[in-house]
Parts: structure tokens; C-alpha cells; sequence
């Protein structure tokens, strides 16, 4: 076995001098207690392994031994509804052993070797089969049937085929012979290197939305399936509740939640929220497609790294059976700390804010991992990214948030005013932007309505006009603009408070489907229209505002329910009545 000796400790940080058989990436067991490293650097004379757990204790002189493979997850029926740590370790089963705290060196199997599954057998023998071939399927929760792959580069002929049955995740399921004549078993599980993205037959370019159920989102800065988006902001602003409502809501068929140096307790809100709430698609519970990483703030640095690409490399695998998968990062730049950090011990040259000068190439490789694909086996499947920016004091011109602009086609802003207003979600509609529009509004023409990108475009051009209008009332106060622009002070409002703001607990308003957004737009703008005409003949505002028209379609969101869309067809007639009404009472 390969095995080299301490030389020096530096926090997470461990040489070893002198020349060493091990591999650059390879995962290695350091000192008496096996904590779980990596080799990060090599030179003729000196190894450097940074560690996945706390170091205290080690010493010079003592042992690092060697396993020949990189740091890899392990892919079976299990990994839903269920919670790691960022190198896949079960905390619920170290719980069991070690109490609410990780004990260093603790070993425990990523995923249950015991259980056993019922496994159906799609394989016979004489079948030739490729990578991505599937083997078998598994119901591994009510919500998701599991499917076992043929791994990457592998392909041959089945020489042998398990019977239907119940079967644990290591137990043969099929025997196939290699090309070379080798025979090599296949079971339900496959060990992935987590650095490393999982191969796909094509990228396809961004033609579906993720529909989320929040209107500012699907409307106004929409995100395709196989997207990326950031969601920066300051302290309070809700970037985790936002993550938590597309998590919730998303029509994604997978949700990885990765917590990412954040705080226990925002977790701990994530596990018992999730586990209350069924999925308004199947009526399971939502933690039956979901699963968490958690690797908060109290827990080794080092791993904080790991994690972001364990929870991608899980993601990968669940695309490649053809599901869409959402990734919740929360947050980025927590992990960027910790590249900080691990960067400072290893003397490199800072570049700004003493970030390492690689940290624009780690980003762009985590995010370039998103995307829609056609898998080996010809199924298609997505992953998108949405990862949270905690920039220091809400400050957009620092390292991590710039760097992530330039890699994500999303980009999400929050407003401290607007969180401290409490109008959430708190996303600025004129710092947010998404470059996905012109790729999916063929699809909101055909499948939503032919109107829809035309009433978006109507809503943000009067919420931008508002903006400029607002720098003069400023100055000069709203006495002496002209009743038309005072109009359009109003409209904004309406879309402000009826359309953009949108209660995360009131049944019908937390999650708003595509079509009764279009039908809200489409009552505001044709509010607009008549208001419009009436200030062309000479209406003033105030006069406008007398009736409670305004007030009743910011309440659209409340009174018309989801499944009562034929509701709006009343409020054009109401908003006709208005009209009519203004001229009898003014004409």
C-alpha cells in the first residue's frame, strides 16, 4: 500500500516531504484516526493534502496512506430523502453513532449496504449494451422510480441477468462480457469522482422554462431548464426563501439542496419545512425527491469545498436517467471563502479581496456543469444552477458576485429596500436581468399565449418609466407632473403591489401558474389602456382614483383562485363599468 509520512500541519493543510507514489486528486487516510484527505499538489519533492475534517491532534511522523482513486460519491437507489455532508457521508447514521456532532475519522457507507430493494431487471441475456444502458429500475421513493445504469465507457454483451426480485445495492444484477473477454459484474451501484462531470451524447440550447411559480421569476427574468441564475444579496434580503420557494414550487422532477457554510439553524428550516410539505404534482411528500447536503458554517472548511461538487456530481447522475434536477446552492460564496482560505494556507498569491486568481475558473467550471442534454441512452434530462451571493454589506462590486455575472444568464437581484419594505420576493426589477428570453419566448407563444412577451415587455417598460418619474418627484414632488405620468405612478404601483409582491403563505398566491399570470398582466395593461383614454379626454387622476378599481386589481392575487381563472373575464367587465362609470359621472 502507498503511504507517505507527515512532515508539516498547516489547519486543513498536510505535507509530506520527499517523493511520493501518490496521484494528483488522489483520496488518502491521514494519521490514526483515517480522516479522509486529498492530494492537492504534487512536486518532486513535496505532496500537499489538504483534509475534509478537523486536524487537531495530527503530528508530524505520522502515517497517510493511499486508496489509487480520486475523491468519488457513491450512486445507488438510497441517495433521495435523505441528508450528507459534503463528501457524502449519512448524517443521520453518524448522528446514531457519534451524537449530533462529527467525530473526526468517523467511516460510515454513504448509502444503506443492507436494505433491500424491489428490483426490476431490464437486461437478458445475449443483450448487447452500451454506456447508459439501464439495467434496472427501482421505486426508490413513491415520487421517483431509480434507474441502475450501464457505467460510462463500459460496454459489452450480457452474459448473465438476475431474475426480478428484492436485491441489496451491492448484489450482482447482471454479469456482461467486455469486448477484451473479461467479464465484469454490474449491481446497482456506481462510484462517480466528483471533480470529474458525468459524460452526455449532446448539449441541446435553452428552449424550455423553469417554471417556478413565482411571477417576478417566470415573467419578468425567466430561467431555462438547464439554465444558471445567482441570487445575490445582502443579510435579510431572502435569498435562502427565495431558493426555498423555487425549490418547493419548480417544475423540476429533482431538488439538491446544498448548504454551503450557511448557517444550522437555516438547515434545520429546510428539513423540517420540506418534510411537512406534499408535492402539489404527485401528492408525496416533497423530500421524496429531494435530497439536502449540508455542510454548515461549524463544519471543516476543506469540505465546504467538496461539497458544491458532490451535490452537482448527484445531480448529474439522476439527469443522465432523464430527469430535470435543480440545484439549490446556498451559498457560493461561502465556498469561495473557503477556497480563500485553504488558498491563504498554501501561500498562494492573492488577487482581489485576497480571493485566489483561480477563483473565476473554479465558478465558470461549477456552472458550466449546468445544462440540457441528450444522455447516452438517448433520454433527455437538465440540470440548472441556482446559486445564492452573499456579498459582504450587499456590496454587487465584489469578487464573487462580478465573477459570477460573467457565467450565469440569470441574474437576480435583492433589494435591501425592498426586503426592509417587506415586499418580497425583494428582487429589483431594474438591477435583475435574464438573457433566456429570446430563447423561450417561442415556447410562451405556443404553450401560454401569443400575447405573453408583449404584456412582459408592456409591465417592465411602465415599471422602468416609474423609475424615472420617481428621480423628479424627488425633486420637485407628484403635484406638478402631468396626469398622464401620474397615471403611469399608478399602474406601477398596481404591478408593483398586485403582480411583482407575492405572499409566500397564502394558498393562492404562493405558487401562480403561467396562465393565470398572463390573465394578471393582461387585466393590468388593459387597466392601463382605459385608464389611458380617460386622462386623454381630460379625466384627472385624482378623479381616476376615487374609485376602488386600482385597489381591487392589486387584490386579484388573493381573490381569484387558481382554479377559477374565468374570474378575470369579471374584472374586464368591472374595469369597463369604470370607464363608463368616470364618463357619466365627468362627461
Amino acid at each position: 500500500m502507498k503511504s507517505g509520512i507527515i512532515y508539516g500541519v498547516n489547519g486543513p493543510i498536510v505535507y509530506i516531504k520527499g517523493r511520493t507514489e501518490f496521484l494528483m486528486g488522489e483520496m488518502v487516510y491521514v494519521g490514526r484516526e483515517r480522516l479522509v484527505g486529498e492530494v492537492i499538489t504534487l512536486t518532486a519533492d513535496m505532496t500537499t493534502i489538504q483534509v475534509y475534517e478537523e486536524t487537531s491532534g495530527l503530528k508530524p511522523g505520522d502515517m497517510v496512506e493511499g486508496t489509487d482513486r480520486a475523491i468519488f460519491v457513491t450512486l445507488a437507489p438510497g441517495i433521495l430523502n435523505n441528508i450528507f455532508d459534503g463528501i457524502e457521508r449519512p448524517l443521520s447514521q453518524i448522528a446514531e453513532q457519534s451524537g449530533i456532532y462529527i467525530s473526526r475519522g468517523i467511516s460510515v457507507d454513504s448509502l444503506d449496504t443492507e436494505k433491500k430493494w424491489d428490483v426490476k431487471v431490464t437486461v437478458e441475456e445475449g443483450q448487447t449494451v452500451f454506456p447508459g444502458t439501464v439495467i434496472a429500475e427501482v421505486q426508490e421513493t413513491k415520487a421517483i422510480v431509480h434507474k441502475s445504469m450501464v457505467p460510462p465507457n463500459t460496454e459489452g454483451v450480457v452474459v448473465k441477468a438476475a431474475a426480478d426480485g428484492q436485491y441489496t445495492i451491492n448484489d450482482t444484477i447482471a454479469v456482461i462480457k467486455l469486448y477484451d473477454g473479461t467479464e465484469l459484474n454490474l449491481t446497482l451501484t456506481q462510484k462517480w469522482p466528483i471533480r470529474v462531470p458525468r459524460p452526455t451524447a449532446k448539449r441541446f440550447p435553452s428552449s424550455k422554462p423553469l417554471v417556478t411559480g413565482q411571477r417576478i421569476l417566470d415573467t419578468l427574468f425567466p430561467i431555462a431548464k438547464g439554465g444558471t441564475a445567482a441570487v445575490p444579496g445582502g443579510f435579510g434580503t431572502g435569498k435562502t426563501m427565495t431558493q426555498h420557494q423555487i425549490a418547493k414550487w419548480s417544475d423540476a422532477d429533482i431538488i439538491v439542496y446544498i448548504g454551503c457554510g450557511e448557517r444550522g439553524n437555516e438547515m434545520t428550516q429546510v428539513l423540517e419545512d420540506f418534510s411537512k410539505l406534499v408535492d402539489p404534482k404527485s401528492g408525496n411528500p416533497l423530500m421524496d425527491r429531494t435530497v439536502l447536503i449540508a455542510n454548515t458554517s461549524n463544519m471543516p472548511v476543506a469540505a465546504r469545498e467538496a461539497s458544491i461538487y458532490t451535490g452537482i456530481t448527484l445531480a448529474e447522475y439522476y439527469r443522465d436517467m432523464g430527469y430535470h434536477v435543480a440545484i439549490m446552492a446556498d451559498s457560493t460564496s461561502r465556498w469561495a471563502e473557503a477556497l480563500r482560505e485553504l488558498s491563504g494556507r498554501l501561500e498562494e498569491m492573492p488577487a482581489e479581496e485576497g480571493f485566489p486568481a483561480y477563483l473565476a475558473s473554479k465558478l465558470s467550471a461549477f456552472y458550466e456543469r449546468a445544462g440540457f442534454f441528450r444522455n447516452l441512452n438517448n433520454s433527455e434530462g437538465s440540470v440548472s444552477i441556482i446559486g445564492a451571493v452573499s456579498p459582504q454589506g450587499g456590496d454587487f462590486s465584489e469578487p464573487v458576485t462580478q465573477n459570477t455575472k460573467r457565467f450565469v444568464r440569470c441574474f437576480w437581484g435583492l433589494d435591501k429596500s425592498l426586503a426592509y419594505a417587506r415586499h418580497f420576493p425583494a428582487i429589483h426589477w431594474l438591477t435583475s436581468y435574464s438573457e433566456y428570453l429570446s430563447d423561450l419566448a417561442p415556447w410562451y407563444n405556443e404553450n401560454v399565449g401569443a400575447d405573453f412577451v408583449s404584456c412582459r415587455n408592456n409591465i417592465l417598460t411602465i415599471l422602468n418609466q416609474e423609475s424615472s418619474l420617481i428621480e423628479i418627484v424627488k425633486l420637485i414632488g407628484s403635484d406638478v407632473l402631468p396626469d398622464d405620468q401620474k397615471l403611469t405612478l399608478e399602474i406601477a404601483r398596481v404591478i408593483r403591489l398586485g403582480f411583482l409582491q407575492q405572499n409566500a403563505f397564502h394558498k393562492d398566491d404562493t405558487c401562480v401558474s403561467l396562465e393565470k399570470q398572463l390573465k394578471m398582466m393582461q387585466t393590468i395593461l388593459y387597466l392601463n389602456t382605459k385608464s389611458k383614454a380617460l386622462v386623454a379626454m381630460g379625466m384627472p387622476v385624482s378623479v381616476l382614483k376615487q374609485d376602488n378599481i386600482f385597489e381591487r386589481v392589486i387584490a386579484i392575487k388573493y381573490d381569484v383562485p387558481n382554479d377559477r381563472l374565468d374570474l378575470f373575464d369579471e374584472y374586464m367587465k368591472d374595469i369597463d363599468k369604470f370607464f363608463d362609470r368616470i364618463i357619466e359621472l365627468n362627461g
